[in-house]
Order: C-alpha cells, then sequence, then structure tokens
C-alpha cells in the first residue's frame, strides 16, 4: 500500500474520531451530527429495511445505461466535430460551453418531457456524459500526432483504415479518459435526481428518510453513497489502466 493511501485512510479515520468524540461528548447536537459508529450501524439496518441492496442496483443500472449512451453518441459526435472544421467552429463552443452549464436547470424541462420517473434521470444523465465524451473524444482525435498520418498515407490506407488502425488507438487515452467521466457525471446526476424527485435508487432513499427526519439513516445513506462512489471510481480507473496500460 503506498504512502499517500495509507495517509489518505489515516486522515478519513481522525476525522471520524474527532467526530465521535464531539457528538458523543455533547459538543455538536446529536439532533444535527450523527456518530460515524452510529452511521455504520445504521448501514446494517439498511439493508434489511430499506432494501439497499436493490437501491444500489436501480442507482447503477440507470447510471450504466445513460454513460452507455453517451459513449455511443459522444465517440460519433466527437469524431464528426474532429473531421468537420466548419460543424467544430459552429457547435464546439456551445458543446464546451454545456460543461460549465448548470444542467440541473433543465430539470422541470425533462419532467415535462420525460414525467417523473426512470427516463428523466436517465436523460439528465445522459446529457451530463454525453459533454465530457464528445470533447474527450474531439480533442483525442484533434491531438493525434501528424506523423502516425503521414505513415498511414504512405501505406495509402482508406479513410475507414486511418481511423480504425491509427487514429482511433492513437486516441484511446483521450477517449478512455472520456468514458470514465462520462461514468462519473452519470452517477451523480443520476443520485442528484433521484434525490430531487424522490424516487428511483440511493437517492430517492436519501429523499426519504429525510422527509422521514431518521437522521442516522439519512447519514448512513448518505456515507454508503459516498463509499460507493469511491469504489467505483476505483473500479473505473483500474479498468482503464487494464485496457489502455500505457
Amino acid at each position: 500500500m503506498r504512502v499517500s493511501t495509507i495517509l489518505g485512510l489515516a486522515t478519513v479515520a481522525a476525522a471520524a474520531a474527532l467526530l465521535e468524540l464531539l457528538v458523543a461528548s455533547g459538543v455538536l447536537p446529536a439532533y444535527i451530527f450523527v456518530r460515524p459508529s452510529a452511521m455504520l450501524f445504521s448501514i446494517v439496518g439498511l439493508f434489511r429495511e430499506e432494501a439497499l441492496l436493490e437501491r444500489l442496483l436501480v442507482t447503477l443500472g440507470a447510471t450504466l445505461l445513460s454513460a452507455a449512451m453517451a459513449v455511443v453518441s459522444g465517440v460519433s459526435l466527437g469524431w464528426a466535430l474532429y473531421r468537420c472544421r466548419l460543424l467544430d467552429e459552429v457547435f464546439g463552443t456551445w458543446i464546451a460551453a454545456l460543461a460549465a452549464a448548470p444542467l440541473i436547470l433543465l430539470y422541470p424541462l425533462f419532467l415535462v418531457v420525460f414525467g417523473r420517473g426512470e427516463p428523466t434521470i436517465i436523460a439528465m444523465a445522459y446529457v451530463a456524459s454525453l459533454v465530457a465524451m464528445t470533447l474527450k473524444t474531439r480533442d483525442g482525435l484533434a491531438g493525434v500526432r501528424s506523423v502516425l498520418r503521414a505513415v498511414g498515407a504512405s501505406f495509402r490506407v482508406t479513410p475507414a483504415q486511418l481511423f480504425w488502425r491509427i487514429e482511433l488507438p492513437a486516441a484511446a487515452p483521450a477517449i478512455f479518459t472520456g468514458i470514465r467521466l462520462a461514468l462519473i457525471f452519470a452517477l451523480i446526476n443520476v443520485i442528484g435526481i433521484e434525490f430531487m424527485i424522490n424516487d428511483g435508487g440511493i437517492g430517492g432513499l436519501i429523499a426519504d428518510l429525510a422527509d422521514r427526519y431518521e437522521v442516522p439513516s439519512m447519514y448512513a445513506a448518505i456515507l454508503f453513497v459516498v463509499l460507493a462512489s469511491v469504489a467505483f471510481f476505483w473500479a473505473t480507473e483500474r479498468a482503464e489502466r487494464w485496457f489502455n496500460p500505457a
């Protein structure tokens, strides 16, 4: 285990111990803050009483579906922006602006179009993921070294062969980064929209627990989301390294 990992875990453990001490001694009000030990015990109860595992599978299913759609359409759109300079000049800036725009403000529009349920969750997560996937694909293809294309031209490859055998493998690191970002953005938006509409997986569970004012269980669900997000990020990072060792 690396030193940075050990220091990070030690910092988290020290912060949890401090919070436990402050809540137990009454310095922090118990009706607002919850001891970390109580959160951990509540997670066990969530699995037994609130179907936490099933909720997690619902959230992951929506995340993977929206991210998969974003990857397929984002690679195609990124390639189109790369191949057509006029298309990139017209729409590239607008797509880049969407990356910094608060897309959550479009929630009422999606709610009217798709209704209150899973389609709205998937659609909003898809839009958020599509922007990252498109930009990383375009930048990856634009960053392919000209010498590689010159080698392809010397062998008189067709445009399709140039893309599949030279440009796509050379742009793979950027594309894999885009896939990882798409998955992360999809997960964040899925949980956020589930919380807003109080429906679906883990986000809906957190909203339901908050409405019932079950504070320990609510914090336990939030802690579980954080732990699941860390594990999800680690898994996507390992998958990227496995697919692209370089």
